[in-house]
């Protein structure tokens, strides 16, 4: 409380400058919604890209160890199954199908669409079902619809809506919904894994991904070895994940463009902002002398320096998350393809970085301040 004159004395100072201040405002928010803006698409893709793996649900996955995104899938054979069932501490293993298929649609045109075959003894990572009956799933020519932002793409289904795939022909027999929609903007059809692969043209192998359940989170360990002792990979749905992210932001040029974007947001706030509260300083050098003149210590000019900044950046960072969150409202609201969304670390991210500005911005204002002598000031 001992500070609270000073701090007041600099509130002032500060908003009654209106023109340097809503400069800096401008600058800080402008700043904080690009950095918020970039990082929000990347989270929003990367949360796309985990869709299959959230989608289905399970706790490991067995793959191929060349694959490192779960529209990649290199197919296993069929040993590994009955494999990964006899070893200890598996629970359940069961295969999966994820292919890719043009269908061809009532209206003559063809749509790419990706189809995920599930166990057909167990149906494991069936969607939650809208419209239908889980059970339709086994008549003939039976095919789920994914009721996403991707879902207009084949002409709006119904139960019942019938389709041509590779000389098949398929049926809607059910409409269902996912947690997260994917990332190639393509509509997911859901069916048995004995029609997936007898409708999809295949290697000899057929199984994308064998999904098994262990006993006990001890038996991770043991299993990750012992499937690794036949050449294949077994990991979490987490350790998949990290695998999905590392690839688009180390292998595609997603996460490098992204960066360079979030540092160009940093350096045009930062140099705004700097320059701005630096010229603010040098136009009231007189106001900071007068109070060195009447008894003001250099650490109270430290702390008034020091409140201003951080007020000025802290204002700016809500308006910018503001701004930030109302647009991203307003593209889902009228765009369900938008994937960008907010999250804990991208928040952190801007949060840190506008501390950044606020510190580089109060040091050069600190260092000028320090070095004012009052005599200067009343000389002329």
């Amino acid at each position: 409380m001992k500070h609270t004159g000073i701090l007041r004395i600099g509130f002032k100072l500060l908003v009654n400058d209106r023109a340097k201040f809503s400069a800096l405002l401008i600058g800080i928010t402008f700043a904080v919604f690009l950095m918020m803006q970039m990082t929000a698409m990347f989270a929003g893709i990367l949360n796309r890209a985990y869709a299959t793996v959230t989608n289905v649900g399970a706790a490991m996955w067995v793959m191929d160890p060349a694959v490192n995104n779960a529209s990649s899938a290199v197919p296993l054979p069929d040993y590994l199954l009955d494999a990964v069932r006899s070893m200890d501490g598996v629970k359940y293993a069961v295969p999966l199908f994820v292919g890719g298929a043009q269908v061809r649609l009532a209206s003559g045109t063809y749509q790419s669409v990706t189809v995920i075959g599930l166990d057909d003894t167990s149906l494991f990572g069936r969607p939650a079902i809208e419209q239908g009956k889980i059970e339709d799933i086994y008549a003939d020519n039976s095919f789920f619809v994914v009721n996403d932002a991707e879902f207009s793409k084949l002409e709006n289904p119904k139960v019942g809506t019938s389709f041509e795939l590779n000389d098949f022909r398929g049926v809607i027999v059910g409409i269902a919904r996912v947690a997260s929609n994917g990332l190639n903007g393509l509509p997911t059809l859901y069916t048995t894994y004995t029609r997936a692969i007898q409708y999809l043209p295949t290697t000899r192998f057929t199984i994308s991904y064998v999904l098994l359940q262990p006993k006990s989170p001890a038996d991770v360990p043991r299993i990750e070895r012992a499937v690794a002792t036949l050449g294949y990979v077994a990991v979490t749905a987490a350790e998949f994940n990290t695998r999905i992210s590392d690839y688009y932001t180390y292998k595609t040029g997603i996460g490098t463009n992204i960066l360079l974007m979030t540092v160009i947001s940093f350096v045009v706030g930062l140099s705004i902002s700097g320059q701005t509260f630096y010229s603010f300083i040098l136009e009231n050098l007189e106001k900071f002398g007068a109070l060195k003149a009447i008894g003001a210590r250099s650490r109270d000019l430290v702390v008034m320096i020091l409140f201003m900044a951080t007020f000025t950046a802290m204002t700016g960072f809500g308006l910018g998350i503001g701004l930030v969150t109302l647009m991203i409202t307003l593209m889902h609201a009228r765009l369900p393809n938008y994937a960008a969304i907010i999250t804990f670390w991208n928040l952190g991210l801007a949060f840190g970085m506008v501390v950044i500005i606020a510190g580089i911005s109060s040091y050069f204002g600190v260092r000028r301040v320090l070095k004012i002598e009052p005599f200067d000031i009343f000389r002329g």
